[in-house]
């Protein structure tokens, strides 16, 4: 029942959000308008900042502080949407930067991470309910070597990060990037069949540059700047029309939409294999 002077909607379904950075906030923000979100971090003190004021804006929030490498972690915060009831969207948007995290973390974050959350919820994906990971540009733009390709469709395998380091003679921050968002990429292809099996859909959401605190970190790099030059909307993107998106693919207004990636770029990426070096 809901209560009076409360943001609690029992009828409503649930979205799980995880992450609690500026881009999984505003993705927070959009699909709370109509849905209870539970939102995912491993930092609590931030996590309680950010349900607070989601609730202050008369969302029906909580939070779930976990940290994605962690099986059990992951596992108990799909037991907590599962009791929580009527799950109905996942939206994954946890990820580390080659501007803010050192080669391994990006490799076990952003891959190993996103397979554990892939594994863990669907099992409770009901008929009609979608996943949307969010990956990178950098998938479109970078390219993973032929002896990598392997060790990244095993993204569960404890030893993910050696068996990479191995297989390539560089292995920086860079590479670690671009392998674990094609990584994500690959991954849910593989897996839109079982997850159809249930009658649910997955889908990857390949944001370009976009405004955002930790994106900001990156226009250091020149490589950053001249991909910016080269956009043809002649902007970054914002963090809404990421949103926007996100809420198209988990609507059922893409009913039909699985087991592809999804650009939103402004078309730099369009331009960057079309664009003719300099002589």
């Amino acid at each position: 029942m809901e209560a009076i002077g409360s943001n609690v909607r029992p009828g409503q379904p649930l979205a799980v959000v995880m992450g609690a950075g500026g881009l999984a906030m505003a993705v927070a923000r959009r699909l709370g308008n109509t849905n209870r979100v539970m939102i995912v971090d491993r930092d609590g003190d931030h996590l309680d900042r950010q349900v607070a004021a989601l609730r202050a804006e008369g969302l029906d929030a909580s939070g779930v502080t976990a940290d994605i490498t962690d099986p059990d972690d992951v596992r108990r915060v799909a037991a907590a949407a599962d009791q929580a009831g009527s799950m109905r969207w996942l939206a994954h948007v946890v990820g580390i930067a080659p501007a803010t995290g050192d080669a391994t973390s990006i490799l076990r974050v952003n891959l190993r991470g996103a397979a554990l959350v892939a594994e863990e919820f669907l099992p409770i994906m009901p008929a009609g309910g979608a996943a949307v990971f969010v990956t990178s540009l950098a998938a479109h733009l970078g390219a993973v070597p032929a002896v990598v390709e392997p060790v990244i469709d095993e993204p569960l395998a404890p030893d993910l990060v050696e068996r990479t380091v191995s297989a390539v003679t560089q292995f920086g921050p860079n590479e670690a990037y671009t392998f674990s968002k094609i990584g994500v990429i690959r991954m849910v292809q593989r897996l839109a069949a079982p997850w159809g099996a249930r009658g649910a859909r997955i889908v990857t959401l390949s944001p370009g540059l976009i405004a955002t605190p930790m994106g900001a970190a990156g226009f250091d790099s020149p490589a950053k700047r001249a991909l910016y030059e080269l956009t043809p909307l002649q902007r970054e993107g914002t963090m809404v029309e990421i949103a926007d998106a996100m809420e198209f693919l988990l609507s059922d207004r893409a009913s039909f939409i699985t087991g592809v990636d999804l650009l939103v770029d402004g078309g730099v990426a369009a331009a960057a294999r079309n664009t003719v070096p300099p002589t």
